[in-house]
């Protein structure tokens, strides 16, 4: 696969920089040529991403989160990345419904929503060192190549 562009942007975890993490993954997917529909479902799952980074990865405590985008032909990678406390079982937290935050009134739908609008997602993650949630979306358009 033919490497094209890359990205990186930093930011603390605060919730405010939630829609700027929005924003920049989606002006740097624009090259691709996406529709306004493909635009909306990167954003959508960025949003997730970062913010279980937040809420759960920090805890709403000073951190960092990562964002990482590459272009290889017509997929686009993005990497959300945190340093917080990780997650004890990806397994059960990838289930639909499932928080370990119910008093924030969390939904538990986030990782859901991230496999429904990407084309693949990776969580990997180790207890007190973070997780890095790689998601995957691929695009038809003729203008990608």
């Amino acid at each position: 696969m033919e490497y094209k562009n890359h990205m990186k942007l930093e930011f603390d975890s605060r919730s405010q920089n939630e829609a700027f993490a929005r924003v920049v993954v989606a002006a740097f997917a624009a090259q691709l040529d996406p529709t306004l529909e493909e635009i909306a479902d990167i954003k959508t799952a960025v949003s997730e991403a970062v913010t279980n980074a937040i809420i759960h990865g920090y805890e709403n405590q000073p951190g960092v989160v990562t964002v990482i985008c590459s272009i290889n032909g017509k997929e686009l990678e993005i990497v959300v990345q945190d340093n917080g406390r990780g997650i004890e079982d990806i397994q059960q937290a990838m289930e639909p419904l499932y928080t370990s935050k119910p008093e924030l009134e969390r939904s538990g739908m986030g990782f859901t929503v991230m496999e429904t609008f990407m084309d693949k997602i990776d969580v990997y993650s180790e207890l007190g060192k973070g997780t890095s949630i790689r998601m995957v979306k691929n695009f038809k358009s003729l203008n990608a190549e």
